[in-house]
Formats: structure tokens, C-alpha cells, sequence
């Protein structure tokens, strides 16, 4: 059944170029058409010569002159096909790879989060190539094959029954032969696609994080876990080869006994009656070899073929990933004015039987700082995700301005939100490129922002300013300049609502004081969520939620919760005592 789908899925995307496959298949004939002919003036030819001091001078010419003529409409048609099959390939990869990157970004962050980015990268790169070259063989190979089966037979018919019989009782030897092995093959190509794509992904994480593998000194553990991974990988490539390469030579040796037994049958025939001439039986003897020879190609062709359905088929279940959906009438413009937001009765767990958050209820006014702190894995970022709608609530529901979030498409909605997180986003590019993200700002405005979170300085200071080209995730700047470049990006766009996931961690100590004197006058007027670990970062909130367990235990002023003496006094103290060691040390 997997097949069946696998190839309907494939044969969706042929049909979307339909012009290209009626010129593919058009073509084919043509070229099949005088492949057949070729072999009828062949034997007439010979039959003009047969007899002792009888030639058909004139009859030759004439056969000659068709022969040259049939060979060049061939050679012509096959030029075609071919370029129309490496077209009709790209452009179904082309949009094969189109549909893919498009799901990519439908897809929800659980799945994201879920598989490895190394996975993806090789279905969309590895898999679909492979499948690219699997088309193109089957395109040019499987269009001319059958139609040069079926054309044979036909002539085969009616030049001669009776030999035709004998071509026809052995040919199930063949498909028998290709079928065992292809079952085999698939398996075992299923098992190749899986190795490359986790070596693959241990190879985007390795290349990705090299710093941290050489800081822990994980270079030979490492290694080792590749070697065996690349053990694996050779192993499934070696069995999914060897089992592939059978095809071939026994579909060969099949087709040896078809043209031999067409060779025997004809010779005794000619040998005992005059049923049949030797131009005739040269005639059978190429059918017979043009009959055999597409059942070797196509074995072929079906080997590489099985490794571009098993390819396929991870492409398949991938784009039938379920998508994000809106709801039919979502509002695509977001609120331009604001007044709260209600988290109510809302419930949350990332897996099935593991609560995390649980009836969790919250009013937030405008205007007001939320800061959220707690123990590791009590929920905060989850909080986050929740409200930017990375995730879902698994009950209750989240209120903007009285409306249900749920009301806004996903775009519309994060229209109100800045954020700035722990882990910096940058690309390759400019450092300006990097801060407006493509959108429309003056350099007035750019700089203007710069100016207000501090980066403006080390920028001018870069080779090039603002035009200074930085590497992929920012490589060649520390991880405070990184960081005070993606809270530019929010002090230009002046949301409504900010989210600060320990915005500052990377920042020293002075350059942090001038930070939270330009988010103290970004966030005026402003409502904003922090997630905060160090404690001392977060005195001047509004309300400080302290949450255990997924739920809020505690929540108040800093001087409020100092003074109940309860769970937050106690994280308070003991991060303050920890900062003392630290400076006594």
C-alpha cells in the first residue's frame, strides 16, 4: 500500500506538467516506431542478396535510402525526448522542492522541535535529488521500454505465431526474476535513506555547535559515534548495491535463453519447410534482442527507482505532516489598540500523562511589566510559547482585548509582539540587513535605534559600519554584541507588547545598566512579559509571577514578596548569596 500511495504521489506531480509528458510519450513512439522499422528493411535487404547471382541493386538503394531516412527522424526524436525528460524531471523536482520549503514553514513548532533540522535538510536536499535522478531514468528508459515491449510482440505476432509463443513462455522468467529482487531492494533502500539522514543530522549538529564539542573535549566520543553511524550507513548502501546489482545479470541471462530459443526455433524452421526466409529470421532475431534489451534497462532503471520511491515516500509523509490552521473567518489585521490580556483556566503539557501547566489564570492591564520567574522547567518559557501561539493550550483559552487569540491568523496576531531571547538569531549579511530584516527603514531610524540599546558604538567601530558583512549566526561578533543587535531590531519596530527571555545574559555588567535604561523607555506605556533568572534584573516590575510546577504560587512587587517571606524571598537570597561567593572568590 505504501508503494501504491508513494507512486500516485509522484505520478500527481508528472500530471501537473502534462504537455511535457504527451511530448515525452510522443516522441518515445518515434523513436520506438523506427527502432522497429529498422529490422523489416534489415531483413528485406537480406533477402534481396539471398539467392546466388540475384540482386536487387535497385530494391537496396531504395532500402537504404528509407534506412537513412527512418535513423535520422530516430536520432531526432531521441534528442527531443531526452531534453524533454530532463525538463519534465527538474521541473517536478522543482516543485516537489517548492511544496516542501512551503510546508516547512506551515508546519507547527512541535514538529520542529520534535525532528532533528539535519533530517529535514536531507529530505529536502538528499532525498529529493535522488528522487530527481530516479525520475529522469525512468522518464527516459520506461516510456521507450514498454512501448518497445508492447511494439515487438505486436510485430513478433504478425510475422510469426508460433516463434513469438516461445518468446512469450519464457518472458515470466524475467518479471519474476526483477520482482523478488525490487521487494528486497526496497526494504533495503528504506534502510540506506535512513542511515544517510541520521549521519546527516549528526553532522549539521556537530558542524553547528563545534565550539561546544571542543570546549568539552568531545571530539573522540564523537568520532566514534560517527564511525558507527558510517559503519551503518555502508552496511544498508553495501546490501541495497549488491541486491540491486542482481537484477541485471539475471534478467540478462533470462533474455540470453529468450534470443537463443528464437535462433534454434527459427533455424530448424527454415531448415524443414519454407515457412520462413533468413531475412525473416534476421527480423526475429532483432526483434528478440529489441524485446530482451528494455526488460535489462528497466530492471535497472527499477533498482534506482526503488531507492527514489523510498525517498519519495519520507518527501510524502512530510508534506502530510499536519499544517497550522486558522479558522475560516480569523481576523488578518491586528489590534491597533490594546487593553489586557487574560490567560484563563488554561492547561498545557508537551506530552501526553506529563503535566505542566495546569488552570492557570492571569489578567494582564496594559501598560504593566509581567515579570515571570521560577526554577527551571517550571513553566515560564512554556508561558511564552503558549502566548505567542507556538504551541497550543490544551483547554482554556487565551483572551486579547476580550476576543479569543484564536479569533487573529498567527501573522496578524504576532504583529503586537517584539521579542528578544536567550539564543540570537543572525544570517549572513549586513549588520543593517540583519537589524531591519528586509523591512523598509531609513538609516536614520536604524541608527536611532542603535543608539537607544548601546550597539551603535561597536558598529561604527566594525570595518565596513553598518554595511560590515557578518557570518552565519553572527560568528564573528561576541555574544553581547549579537545580542544588543536583535534588541535593536525590537527597539525599531516599537511593538505594543514586548517579550524579554533574559534578554541581557550576554551582556556585561556596565553595557547591561545602559540596556535596561533604554528598555525601561521602550517598555513606557508598553506591556511586557520578562523571563528573568537573575532576580535582580527584575525589581521595578509591575508584578512578579512566581511560578513551581507549572502554576503560580506567588505573585507581587519585589518588596511585596520580599516581605511574605515565601518561595521568592528564598530564590532571592540564594542567587544573592551565590553573587557574593562569586565576587569573594
Amino acid at each position: 500500500m505504501k508503494k501504491t500511495s508513494t507512486f500516485s504521489f509522484l505520478i500527481k506531480y508528472v500530471l501537473k506538467k502534462w504537455y511535457l509528458l504527451l511530448a515525452s510519450i510522443f516522441c518515445a513512439t518515434l523513436v520506438v516506431a523506427g527502432t522497429l522499422y529498422i529490422p523489416i528493411l534489415t531483413g528485406h535487404g537480406l533477402d534481396m542478396v539471398a539467392g546466388a547471382g540475384d540482386v536487387d541493386f535497385e530494391g537496396l538503394i531504395a532500402i537504404i535510402q528509407m534506412a537513412l531516412a527512418v535513423i535520422g527522424v530516430t536520432i531526432v526524436s531521441q534528442t527531443l525526448l531526452s531534453l524533454t525528460n530532463n525538463h519534465l524531471a527538474s521541473d517536478v523536482v522543482y516543485e516537489i522542492r517548492k511544496d516542501v520549503m512551503a510546508k516547512i514553514h506551515k508546519l507547527p513548532i512541535s514538529y520542529t522541535d520534535s525532528h532533528p533540522a539535519g533530517d529535514l535538510v536531507s529530505r529536502m536536499i538528499a532525498d529529493v535529488e535522488t528522487l530527481s535522478d530516479g525520475l529522469l531514468m525512468g522518464f527516459t528508459q520506461v516510456f521507450t521500454g514498454v512501448l518497445t515491449i508492447l511494439g515487438t510482440l505486436v510485430m513478433m505476432l504478425i510475422f510469426n505465431w508460433k516463434i513469438t509463443l516461445v518468446v512469450v513462455l519464457i518472458t515470466p522468467l524475467s518479471f519474476f526474476v526483477a520482482g523478488f529482487v525490487s521487494k528486497k531492494t526496497y526494504n533495503l533502500f528504506k534502510e540506506q535513506t535512513k542511515a544517510r539522514s541520521e549521519q546527516v543530522s549528526f553532522i549539521n549538529e556537530m558542524v553547528g555547535n563545534q565550539k561546544v564539542v571542543m570546549a568539552f573535549g568531545k571530539e573522540a566520543d564523537n568520532m566514534e559515534n560517527f564511525k558507527t553511524m558510517n559503519r551503518t550507513f555502508r552496511d544498508a548502501s553495501l546490501k541495497a548495491t549488491f541486491f540491486s546489482s542482481l537484477t541485471n545479470p539475471s534478467t540478462r541471462f533470462v533474455n540470453s535463453l529468450v534470443y537463443a530459443g528464437v535462433a534454434i526455433f527459427g533455424a530448424l524452421s527454415i531448415v524443414k519447410s519454407d515457412a520462413l526466409t533468413i531475412g525473416e529470421l534476421t527480423i526475429f532475431l532483432s526483434y528478440a534482442n529489441q524485446y530482451t534489451k528494455p526488460f535489462n534497462e528497466i530492471s535497472g532503471v527499477l533498482t534506482e527507482f526503488q531507492n527514489a520511491l523510498a525517498c519519495a515516500e519520507r518527501i510524502k509523509d512530510l508534506l502530510a505532516e499536519k499544517e497550522i490552521t486558522e479558522k475560516e473567518d480569523a481576523k488578518t489585521t491586528p489590534s491597533e489598540h490594546f487593553e489586557n490580556i487574560d490567560f484563563k483556566d488554561i492547561s498545557f503539557s508537551y506530552t501526553e500523562g506529563q503535566r505542566l501547566i495546569e488552570n492557570f489564570s492571569l489578567n494582564v492591564k496594559r501598560g504593566r511589566r509581567i515579570a515571570i520567574v521560577g526554577p527551571t522547567g517550571c513553566g515560564k518559557t512554556t508561558l511564552i510559547n503558549l502566548l505567542m501561539r507556538f504551541y497550543e493550550v490544551k483547554s482554556g483559552e487565551i483572551f486579547f482585548d476580550s476576543e479569543s487569540i484564536r479569533d487573529y491568523t498567527r501573522e496578524a496576531y504576532r504583529e503586537n509582539f517584539g521579542m528578544v531571547l536567550q539564543e540570537t538569531w543572525l544570517r549572513k549579511g549586513t549588520i543593517r540587513d540583519n537589524i531591519t530584516l528586509g523591512r523598509d527603514f531609513t538609516d536614520e531610524e536604524v541608527i536611532k535605534a542603535c543608539r537607544e540599546c548601546h550597539a551603535h558604538s561597536f558598529i561604527e567601530r566594525m570595518p565596513d559600519g553598518y554595511d560590515t558583512i557578518i557570518n552565519e549566526d553572527g560568528g564573528n561578533l561576541s555574544n553581547g554584541q549579537k545580542q544588543l543587535l536583535c534588541i535593536a531590531r525590537v527597539m525599531l519596530i516599537n511593538p505594543p507588547i514586548l517579550i524579554l527571555d533574559e534578554a541581557t545574559s550576554s551582556i556585561d555588567t556596565r553595557t547591561e545598566l545602559k540596556v535596561q535604561d533604554a528598555f525601561a523607555k521602550l517598555m513606557k506605556g508598553k506591556t511586557s512579559f520578562i523571563v528573568a533568572h537573575r532576580l535582580s534584573t527584575i525589581k521595578n516590575a509591575d508584578i512578579i509571577l512566581v511560578m513551581k510546577e507549572g502554576n503560580i504560587i506567588e505573585q507581587g512587587s519585589h518588596d511585596e514578596l520580599m516581605q511574605k517571606g515565601g518561595f521568592y524571598k528564598e530564590l532571592y537570597q540564594s542567587q544573592w548569596a551565590s553573587e557574593e561567593e562569586k565576587q569573594s572568590v
